[in-house]
């Protein structure tokens, strides 16, 4: 059974892994979960903290 799970990705990321892992999840593009981040920051203020939170409670992805 393959089961889909919210991780961080190792290939691909930028810092974290954590766009990368979100856009494998939901399937998008992962620019496009960074553009949403971006906005986010800039406009909501929100962003950052959300990407931190997500940064240490998604395990990483493992080979």
């Amino acid at each position: 059974m393959n089961e889909k799970r919210l991780m961080r990705a190792e290939e691909g990321r930028m810092i974290a892994g954590v766009c990368v892992g979100l856009g494998r999840y939901l399937g998008v593009d992962p620019t496009i979960v960074r553009i949403i981040f971006v906005l986010l920051a800039l406009f909501a203020a929100g962003g950052v903290l959300l990407y931190l939170i997500l940064w240490l409670i998604m395990p990483m992805e493992t080979a």
